[in-house]
């Protein structure tokens, strides 16, 4: 897995050594490699699939005007999670002010943990009643990541969703690892005792 990820990133490094010489089909290749993820995240985050696309169109194009400026002392892909991330933050704040929230419709898109857009078709297993049963949990697992603040939602994400180490999630947020941890702590204790209210479980 070790030398897998390493490969990965000599591509990038690759591609973007390309994109900072105006190369747009190795950015274009970037985008393609890594976009399903990046709206993964940003989904995650706004917990709204058409707010999650325009969020990673805009970190794209943000890249793409600032990849020359790009030191690389980072992997590229974490450079972009950290743009992600703050947009994701910023449009947060304006969810905020405007209260609003929105249930998903049963047959709306989905992001599964493998970060793929999946639309839910019939078929023979498993049954309709699992399917609503499995949404139900995910929507309400979704609805209480919602209702934490961006700080804890952020790490929560990154690690318990994504997977990423302490350092990797200090050196996105711009946080010491002491502080990932402490926030961590904090969100898991938050979103357990939300869903607790909400599904009366745990």
């Amino acid at each position: 897995m070790r030398e897998k990820e390493q490969v990965s990133a000599d591509e990038d490094a690759n591609l973007v050594s390309l994109s900072k010489k105006g190369n747009v089909d190795a950015f274009e290749v970037l985008v393609l490699k890594h976009q399903k993820m990046m709206i993964h995240i940003a989904y995650r985050m706004i917990g709204k699939y058409e707010d999650a696309c325009e969020i990673v169109q805009d970190a794209f194009i943000s890249a793409y005007k600032g990849i020359k400026n790009f030191e690389e002392k980072a992997k590229f892909s974490t450079w972009l999670y950290t743009i992600v991330m703050n947009l994701s933050k910023n449009r947060l704040k304006h969810i905020k002010t405007q209260q609003y929230y929105e249930g998903s419709s049963i047959d709306a898109p989905t992001v599964t943990d493998k970060s793929q857009i999946n639309v839910d078709h019939a078929s023979g297993e498993p049954s309709i009643i699992e399917r609503l049963e499995r949404k139900d949990v995910q929507q309400h697992v979704q609805e209480c990541i919602n209702s934490l603040n961006s700080e804890f939602k952020g790490v929560i994400i990154l690690r318990d969703i994504q997977g990423f180490s302490y350092d990797e999630i200090s050196d996105m947020l711009k946080i010491s690892e002491g502080t990932v941890k402490s926030r961590l702590f904090r969100a898991r204790y938050a979103l357990k005792d939300c869903l607790k209210k909400v599904m009366g479980i745990l």
